[in-house]
């Protein structure tokens, strides 16, 4: 069958359905998704930014390691969990921890893996979440099988894939697509272009026209939408979701947005970016532009956004409160789940650890005096 090249290639310009200013853009009402659904995005996006708020205090206070903020992507983040159904899977990468929150998993052990005391921090299947992968790509193989998997059950599962700008240049990036595209696996991928691969600008990772532009190359369809345009991202990433449950294989979406803050706090973005760069992005708030849109619609007013704002804070508590718990680390848990039945190295070393453990014990020194007398 014959492929229409162009109908696989993306818009020229990004997809929005509102200007920074919150206005519609002309002639494109009918897209805007109903009402109901985009004030479910801005409480999302509400919560999403108090969570990014509140995780970086928490590094400052020593309670997280680390913590890869997505302020100012709170738009792509709620969007990607919102189009997906029950049925669906979500993988995400260390950054989209909002989106995970999103989706419905306890931010406390979504935390848990940037806190250092547990793999990923939560149950993968209760809500269809794969752990945040910190490895650049690594995770989109593994989204590809997961949706190749149903496919060949007979499940509507689609999964919608995470990734950043900087992890279109990996191997593992290329590997999926081709993949899934071969065998037409429902997976959509969604690349957050926030412009940055930590420090490397754009344009000193790729020279295609567009990241959305590579699909082509694959035989997957591309489209490019304003990420800090949540009603674009639904009405993008919904069609791009139906098609591929409809059978119509892989669809890769990108996202124009812009990380407001550093990489991770480990991270000094003065070096490689300008104040007036960041201002410029800053007037373009996903936040501010709903608001305003939804405002002027007459569907918000300040009772339902105080009403958001009780909500984000209430969530912002429980993650403060649940972050703040000294958990007592047991150094048995590194030889716990490593095999379901451990090889006989790690036997010997959990007996090792658990010999030098027993040293420091209270009255031990006394006792082993007795015993040599």
């Amino acid at each position: 069958m014959a492929i229409d090249v162009d109908l696989m290639l993306p818009s020229p310009e990004p997809v929005a359905l509102l200007d920074p200013d919150g206005r519609p853009t002309a002639g494109d009402d009918d897209a805007l998704p109903p009402a109901d659904d985009l004030l479910r995005g801005l409480a999302g996006m509400v919560t999403a930014r108090r969570f990014n708020e509140q995780s970086s205090v928490l590094v400052r206070q020593g309670r997280l390691a680390v913590y890869p903020s997505s302020y100012g992507q709170e738009a792509c983040q709620v969007a990607a969990a919102q189009v997906l159904g029950d049925e669906d899977w979500l993988f995400p990468t260390y950054r989209d921890t909002a989106a995970a929150v999103a989706r419905g998993v306890d931010p406390v052990e979504v935390l848990g893996l940037l806190k250092g005391d547990w793999h990923s921090g939560y149950d993968p299947y209760e809500r269809r979440v794969a752990p945040l992968a910190t490895p650049l790509a690594t995770q989109l193989p593994h989204a590809v099988g997961v949706a190749h998997a149903a496919r060949l059950r007979g499940e509507s599962t689609v999964v919608l894939a995470m990734c950043g700008d900087g992890a279109t240049s990996e191997g593992d990036f290329h590997e999926a697509l081709n993949f899934a595209a071969v065998f037409r696996a429902p997976v959509v991928f969604f690349v957050q272009n926030n412009q940055y691969a930590i420090s490397v600008p754009l344009a000193r990772q790729s020279a295609a026209p567009s990241l959305a532009h590579k699909g082509v190359g694959y035989g997957v369809p591309g489209e490019l939408v304003d990420g800090n345009d949540l009603a674009a991202l639904l009405h993008v990433l919904s069609g791009a979701v139906a098609r591929a449950r409809a059978g119509a294989g892989p669809q890769l979406v990108e996202g124009r947005t812009y990380r407001m803050q550093a990489h991770t706090n480990a991270d000094d973005a003065t070096r490689y970016r300008s104040d007036a760069e960041v201002a410029a992005w800053a007037a373009k708030d996903p936040l501010l532009r709903l608001d305003a849109y939804l405002r002027a619609a007459g569907v918000l007013d300040d009772s339902r956004a105080a009403a958001h704002a009780d909500d984000a804070e209430r969530l912002a508590r429980h993650t403060r409160d649940g972050l703040n718990v000294d958990v007592v680390p047991d150094p048995e848990d590194l030889f716990r789940h490593v095999y379901s039945r451990p090889t006989p190295q790690l036997v010997e070393q959990l007996a090792l650890v658990k010999d030098e453990l027993s040293r420091d014990e209270p009255g031990r020194d006394e006792t082993s005096q007795e015993e040599t007398r």
